[in-house]
């Protein structure tokens, strides 16, 4: 559930932070042409990645979860021209969709789409990377944090999106996998001492969710 107040406020800070973008806005209609779900970051968020990525002087970002390559854009405008973006998406139909919102904004020598499992494919990856963003099946969080934190170089930045779920991963009866896996990823982040973490709730267009922020030891 959204609130108006919450999307009023994000309204307000873009319309003085982000101005239009003609590369961004016509991803999203291309997603939503392309039958995508709505589910991108929203753009106050997609800046944020952006300035984690230049703040640590990021060349090599890890992505898993591409959806229409929304927040790859963001990425890899950040990595450009000399960086690399690897992002890992399941969905064909999704990945085709994003390949050609990247070549769009003129970035498709700086993104790499890798299509399949993305276990899989984090598997046959070698780091290290300066910065991981993990926005994809939530069921797998824990999974796909620990391959983050083996391909990060020391220094390194790992954001988790959707931690908090309007609050619905305090429920420990549910049986939504979403939840439990979000649970999951939250205990083996608690248990790791190879990172200092937190989290953050978050407000906005989006409603009422969150994002774990982790550095690399």
């Amino acid at each position: 559930m959204t609130e108006p107040a919450w999307s009023a406020v994000d309204d307000f800070y873009g319309s003085l932070l982000l101005p239009e973008d003609p590369a961004l806005e016509a991803a999203l209609t291309a997603n939503a042409a392309a039958g995508l779900p709505a589910i991108d970051v929203s753009p106050a968020q997609g800046k944020m990645l952006y300035l984690l990525a230049r703040a640590i002087g990021a060349r090599r970002v890890l992505e898993v979860g591409t959806l229409g390559g929304y927040s790859t854009i963001w990425l890899a405008r950040a990595v450009a021209p000399e960086g690399r973006v690897v992002t890992c998406e399941l969905d064909r139909h999704h990945a085709a969709v994003a390949t050609e919102n990247i070549a769009r904004a003129g970035l498709a020598d700086t993104v790499d789409v890798r299509v399949g499992p993305a276990l899989d494919t984090l598997d046959g990856l070698q780091g290290p990377f300066d910065l991981a963003f993990v926005d994809a099946d939530k069921a797998r969080g824990a999974e796909y944090f620990a391959h983050a934190l083996r391909l990060s170089r020391p220094g390194g930045v790992i954001v988790v999106d959707n931690v908090v779920r309007g609050g619905r991963v305090m429920d420990a009866d549910t049986d939504d996998a979403a939840v439990t896996g979000t649970r999951r990823f939250a205990e083996a982040l608690a248990a790791e001492d190879r990172v200092d973490a937190t989290v953050i709730q978050t407000v906005g267009s989006k409603g009422h969710d969150g994002f774990a922020l982790a550095v690399v030891r």
